[in-house]
């Protein structure tokens, strides 16, 4: 693909707001006093890039003893503890800032609800840079891996899916992407290297090499960069 891209879409948890680690560890507290024990490690392999629902029936098949409302409990929990810890990517506000500077237009494609973002994208200052091209697997038919929330994103804003990027940190959200027919870069800063290595059509590990690789010019300044 020629760069730069017409429009750059980005998965928002792990690769704009540093969230993974703390779900994670919100989960896994939950999963242990359900009687599934695991370490972080097991739940990264196990349930990041998928949905919550995703994550209750394999728990569930791996024998947690989970209740009915057990999602429930697991947004409320999560939510709280993101509106008091979470923060945007390193970089990521520095990206955004030099495609500002580009005009090169850009959304989240999230496998999370809205709700979720509804916390996030604030506390991390990106609630109104996101405003109007927030799209969310509830937003379409099939969550990620398809291909569905790329596309809706790429045509709501009119945009050719072979012009767009799509900035993935899990093998699900790859190969969403790569579905999508759309260029997908692995950010890999958390994410073992070599899930992401077979699917994407390139990797990187620090969102500071990104705007050199979509082609742009580094933007300096801005809170999070």
């Amino acid at each position: 693909m020629i760069m730069p891209p017409d429009m750059v879409i980005f998965d928002c948890d792990g690769v704009l707001v540093d969230s993974e680690m703390i779900t994670n560890r919100v989960m896994q507290k939950s999963l242990s006093q359900h009687g599934l024990p695991l370490e972080i490690d097991d739940i990264m392999d196990l349930f990041v890039g998928g949905t919550m629902q995703g994550v209750m029936d394999l728990a569930l098949d791996m024998g947690a003893k989970l209740p009915g409302d057990w999602l429930d409990q697991m947004y409320s929990e999560m939510h709280a503890v993101l509106a008091q810890e979470v923060e945007p990517v390193a970089g990521a506000i520095a990206v955004l800032d030099a495609l500002d500077a580009a005009r090169i237009p850009y959304a989240i494609g999230s496998n999370g609800p809205h709700a979720k973002m509804a916390v996030t994208l604030p506390k991390c200052g990106l609630q109104e840079r996101f405003e109007g091209r927030r799209f969310s697997r509830e937003d379409v038919a099939n969550p990620k891996p398809a291909p569905d929330v790329y596309l809706k994103a790429a045509n709501e804003a009119g945009i050719a899916p072979s012009r767009c990027v799509v900035i993935e940190d899990s093998a699900s959200g790859a190969r969403a992407g790569v579905a999508a027919g759309m260029f997908t870069f692995g950010f890999h800063a958390e994410t073992p290297k070599e899930r992401l290595a077979p699917i994407c059509d390139a990797l990187f590990a620090d969102m500071s090499e990104l705007p050199t690789l979509l082609g742009l010019k580094p933007h300096s300044g801005g809170a999070g960069s």
